[in-house]
């Protein structure tokens, strides 16, 4: 299936990005294509500067040859031999009232046969909106629940687990699903695998953009614009510390600028900063926990 899952996430690269560009409506994005050494390479698309959206990245990718010892080992495969395929996506938006967004999906093939599928979609908002955050995970559990009734419970328990900053005690966002090492299994084939994955792919450019458009042309003020940068500081804490794709590329060489393209281009640190309480800034700080089930959320 290697070339038929390659060439399905080259064409949602494709469709993915004229979503967005019909969603910001001014910018467009530029194609940057590489090789990477060793085998494949990738297509980076990056938007920036947009009415909505400040900086944005949809990458494909299409990498094989021999991972570092450090990674195989990582990945407990004695073979180190591997492909890999899948489109990754960051969004910073302009306004402070629309969320940053994440979404990724993966195809991998180890050396000793074993092949997976990974992936997921999280929501990071600056000012939480309880109603939007709803919907968001009402749309991923309409989508699991296609496939397998434990997929939703299951993958969201795994983003509140995985989007989370240990050394500030709160997750990135508000969560959504996350999912690693989908192998076949007797009762699930590849196919059906992948079918999910499609799937999910597919569930995130009208769920997203419906967020975006309802808060695009919200006002704001130079303080909400500043608690955005704080946040997006925590942004990147969690890229460069925690993030196990961030690790992943750059110890298999990837190409630098692909795997950085999820950083903000500005972000902010306050020493000790704590919002005031009772403030908009408190009661979303407040919603950056585990474990809060957002679908069934008053």
């Amino acid at each position: 299936m290697r070339d038929t899952i390659q060439t399905w996430f080259k064409s949602f690269q494709e469709r993915l990005c004229q979503q967005l560009e019909a969603c910001d409506g001014v910018a467009t994005f530029q194609e940057d294509l590489w090789e990477r050494p060793g085998g494949g390479g990738g297509a980076a698309r990056v938007i920036q500067n947009g009415a909505v959206f400040e900086k944005g990245g949809v990458n494909f990718s299409a990498v094989e040859g021999e991972l570092p010892e450090k990674a195989a080992r990582g990945l407990q495969l004695p073979d180190p031999h591997f492909f890999a395929t899948g489109v990754s996506v960051v969004i910073h938006p302009r306004n402070p009232h629309v969320p940053i967004t994440h979404m990724n999906v993966r195809y991998f093939e180890a050396g000793n046969g074993e092949a997976w599928f990974g992936g997921g979609i999280d929501l990071t908002p600056i000012y939480v909106n309880k109603a939007q955050v709803q919907f968001f995970h009402t749309q991923l559990k309409k989508t699991c629940d296609l496939f397998q009734p434990n997929y939703y419970p299951d993958f969201k328990r795994w983003a509140d687990d995985y989007f989370y900053i240990p050394h500030r005690e709160e997750t990135r966002g508000v969560g959504g699903i996350f999912f690693d090492r989908l192998t076949p299994t007797p009762d699930i084939s590849l196919a059906q695998r992948f079918a999910f994955v499609q799937a999910v792919a597919d569930t995130f450019a009208p769920t997203y953009t419906a967020i975006v458009n309802q808060n695009k042309d919200l006002p704001f003020t130079p303080e909400e614009k500043e608690w955005q940068l704080i946040r997006r500081g925590r942004y990147v804490e969690f890229n460069l510390v925690n993030d196990r794709g961030t690790k992943f590329g750059l110890e298999t060489n990837g190409r630098t600028e692909s795997i950085l393209m999820s950083l903000p281009p500005l972000a902010s640190w306050h020493y000790s900063h704590q919002p005031a309480a009772g403030t908009p800034e408190a009661e979303a700080l407040a919603c950056f926990r585990k474990g809060i089930d957002w679908v069934n959320a008053e």
